[in-house]
């Protein structure tokens, strides 16, 4: 693992679009899990798309997000992992979604995807992903009101964001799949997470073939 690059600044993100092309119904309707994907780069707005629906702030409030969180404690934070010449405009590495300013921090050069498909029992959609959403929970945010119980609602609060993906996706005509099969330990330290972070989904992503 590297250290994060000296010098990162943020990577500003195109801001979100609150209106689409693809109604809510259709995008329930068409939603299937994709495992394989086309051959054009991403682009920027794509990808801080997806990331919004996720995390996305909606509101005057931090508090008011895109994905609903058990008491607005919200313990789920998303990462975005990129392969080279996935995304337009956006080097290779390992990538945090700060959803307050929506923009990115880079954590490290290295492409991470390889050694999580790794983790992932070797499944090819996690090996081929152009990019691979890696959606973490820090526990303490939930537990610190809600005690033992917070947990629960942290998984929760991951099928909750993991659906928003997954139609927002499905809506800007991108492919994903959620992967819970990988061993969760080997990945959370694989990666260069915050402490007490504990990755919980994965989102491999691309354009559809």
């Amino acid at each position: 693992m590297s250290a994060a690059p000296r010098g990162t600044v943020p990577i500003e993100l195109p801001k979100p679009k609150l209106k689409g092309k693809v109604s809510v119904e259709e995008a329930i309707a068409n939603r299937r899990s994709r495992r394989k994907y086309g051959n054009r780069a991403m682009t920027l707005a794509e990808v801080g798309q997806v990331l919004w629906s996720g995390l996305g702030i909606t509101g005057t409030s931090d508090n008011f997000k895109a994905s609903p969180s058990a008491g607005a404690m919200h313990p789920l934070d998303l990462f975005a992992a990129v392969a080279p010449g996935a995304v337009e405009g956006l080097t290779p590495g390992f990538y945090r979604y700060r959803e307050k300013k929506h923009h990115l921090i880079k954590l490290s050069d290295d492409n991470f995807i390889p050694g999580v498909a790794d983790k992932a029992y070797g499944q090819g959609c996690v090996a081929g992903a152009p990019v691979l959403l890696v959606v973490t929970v820090e526990y303490g945010r939930t537990t610190s009101r809600y005690r033992e119980r917070g947990r629960r609602y942290a998984h929760m609060d991951v099928g909750h964001m993991g659906e928003n993906i997954y139609l927002q996706a499905e809506a800007l005509g991108l492919a994903t799949v959620a992967i819970g099969a990988f061993d969760d330990d080997a990945i959370t330290n694989l990666l260069p997470l915050p402490k007490n972070y504990e990755v919980k989904y994965l989102f491999p992503i691309g354009p559809m073939k």
